[in-house]
């Protein structure tokens, strides 16, 4: 080819920089064909045997689509003797990152936490979660490698940075396939302790929707200045925000209702004021309201 060159007005350097820019040419197109064709349908294939979902698996593939093209760019220059000329490109590459590194650390730490949340996988799409201490709570619609959309239970939409989520606790009520839930109950000191408890047992056992193993329990917990506290725990199977609240609610009810059957005082704080109030005479007070 460089010998047909010359016959064009191309001589010397010139020519040798076109077969290079042709030799580039060619090699990144085999390269980037192949990686398409090989790496990408391995990647994905990767990804479905590790289970991830939709959400999880589009933007790793970005990710690997991005990999495969740097690559076979970088392979090119290699094939085109072009070593200078990549050793100049890698220079200001490295420099603008980093550069565009300090501008942008906070979008850069949003994306490596998004990577950690997808193969970590501390939660999923259709997760309840909570963080901030309680804080925060909703159930996730959409997570990407900057940040991570919760619903709320108030309809309210939270755009989360991913890395306000992997730095502080995240608590996933819903992960395992089963949530125990508890409540505290207060009755009175001349109420019997032994018969409230297997209250809360036996409405355990008779809701359908509380498993029968574990066993639910109860614990004395607290002495109040106006109540005695038992804390009922019971489980739940295959836990969602919906059921929590539906169980617990129901679960309530009919303890609060067997307690008024049978005699059991829910007692409620109450404070006795004593003292007296200083009246003004009686004839001071006619005089001022004469004047």
């Amino acid at each position: 080819m460089v010998n047909a060159l010359p016959g064009f007005g191309i001589f010397g350097k010139q020519a040798g920089l076109v077969t290079q820019a042709v030799y580039f040419v060619v090699s990144f197109v085999v390269l980037y064909l192949v990686g398409r064709a090989v790496v990408l349908p391995l990647v994905e294939r990767l990804l479905d045997r590790r289970g991830y979902e939709e959400s999880v698996r589009k933007p790793l593939g970005k990710v690997a689509h991005f990999i495969v093209l740097f690559t076979a760019v970088a392979l090119a220059f290699g094939f085109a003797e072009l070593g200078d000329f990549l050793t100049a490109l890698a220079t200001v590459a490295a420099a603008a990152t980093l550069a565009v590194g300090f501008a942008l650390q906070d979008i850069i730490a949003n994306f490596v936490a998004g990577v950690f949340i997808f193969t970590d996988k501390p939660f999923k799409i259709g997760d309840w979660i909570e963080w901030d201490g309680g804080t925060y709570s909703g159930i996730v619609e959409d997570i990407d490698l900057r940040v991570t959309r919760v619903r709320t239970f108030d309809n309210e939409l939270l755009t989360v940075p991913n890395s306000v989520l992997t730095d502080g606790v995240i608590k996933n009520p819903v992960a395992k396939d089963k949530l125990r839930i508890q409540f505290l109950f207060g009755i009175g000191y001349d109420d019997d302790i032994h018969r409230a408890s297997d209250i809360l047992v036996e409405e355990a056992e008779e809701h359908p929707e509380i498993l029968d193993e574990p066993d639910p329990s109860v614990r004395l917990t607290e002495l109040g200045d106006s109540a005695v506290g038992l804390k009922s725990r019971f489980w739940i199977a295959d836990p969602k925000r919906g059921d929590f609240v539906k169980t617990r609610g129901e679960y309530v009810t009919a303890v609060k209702e067997r307690f008024d059957a049978e005699g059991i005082d829910i007692p409620y704080p109450h404070r006795q004021l004593t003292g007296g109030v200083e009246v003004a005479n009686p004839a001071e007070l006619a005089e001022v309201s004469s004047d």
